[in-house]
């Protein structure tokens, strides 16, 4: 049976760590993963990171600040994708560990996001100047200097490099546009953290998946709601979920809630929550 206290706990920890500056990313994915395993201690992560960080300085010929980017993406690739074997597939996509760190670390495969984490908190390590890019339907990393001198590499195939084209292809393939001027901007932290949360909110609800699933998508509903900047919508898709899952009262105060958040900017929207709050309090009859 899980400790209600120790779930308290990481929950307060995550929070914490989320509003820290620097943020840091690798400890909040790893207290996502204590959701779905209690026992989980974020140390063992960490100190795995540590060990590949070391790895990587060890082929490193000149100080990490003085590597060009080319150089620092291939040795990269060289200790992250060749020899650890950090890398992923389509099939990936469908499994809930390709979105947890601790889980990714064991089985070096996951999706995009979560490679290039592992790349970005490598780099950090090391000194490198690796950041995260979120493109349109991918994840990619940038290595060097965003207003000069940089690379780009594709950690789910293994460190890839690519091009700025064939970023903007990626980008329009998913809808995107290709001309946008952030294109290439450097990923913040919570965005990132809100980017994986939405990955594991929306592997929860495919339809495919067994009705249980809403477990997973509430906790990573309320960790979103954890994190400093985050869509007010997620207060109305909790309210649901905790009526879906049980929890009628709480649903329906959750419910009320974002009804009067809402309340003055859309009246229409406000009621029918309203009513949804209503028809959960009904099913306790």
């Amino acid at each position: 049976m899980k400790d209600p206290n120790d779930a308290l706990a990481r929950r307060a920890r995550f929070a914490e760590v989320v509003r820290d500056d620097p943020v840091d990313l690798a400890e909040a994915c790893l207290l996502m993963g204590a959701e779905v395993d209690p026992s989980l201690d974020p140390g063992p992560g960490l100190a795995e990171l540590d060990r590949l960080a070391t790895a990587v300085a060890a082929k490193l010929t000149v100080p990490a600040e003085d590597t060009e980017p080319t150089r620092a993406a291939a040795v990269l690739a060289l200790v992250l994708g060749a020899r650890a074997g950090f890398g992923g597939a389509q099939a990936d996509y469908a499994d809930l560990r390709s979105s947890l760190l601790h889980e990714v670390l064991r089985r070096r495969r996951g999706l995009p996001i979560l490679l290039s984490v592992v790349w970005t908190e490598v780099g950090r390590r090391v000194g490198l100047p690796v950041h995260g890019i979120a493109l349109p339907g991918h994840f990619v990393v940038g290595i060097g200097d965003p207003d000069g001198d940089f690379v780009l590499a594709d950690p789910f195939h293994g460190g890839r490099l690519l091009t700025v084209d064939d970023a903007r292809k990626i980008a329009a393939g998913a809808g995107g546009s290709p001309n946008d001027p952030h294109l290439l901007a450097p990923a913040q932290p919570i965005a990132v953290l809100l980017r994986i949360l939405n990955n594991i909110r929306a592997w929860a609800q495919n339809p495919a998946q067994a009705p249980e699933r809403a477990w997973t998508r509430l906790w990573a509903v309320e960790l979103s709601l954890l994190l400093p900047r985050h869509p007010a919508a997620l207060r109305r898709e909790r309210g649901s979920l905790l009526v879906q899952t049980g929890d009628f009262l709480g649903g329906a105060a959750e419910l009320d809630d974002f009804a009067d958040l809402v309340g003055a900017i859309d009246r229409e929207l406000a009621a029918t929550v309203r009513r949804e709050a209503s028809e959960a309090r009904a099913r306790l009859n």
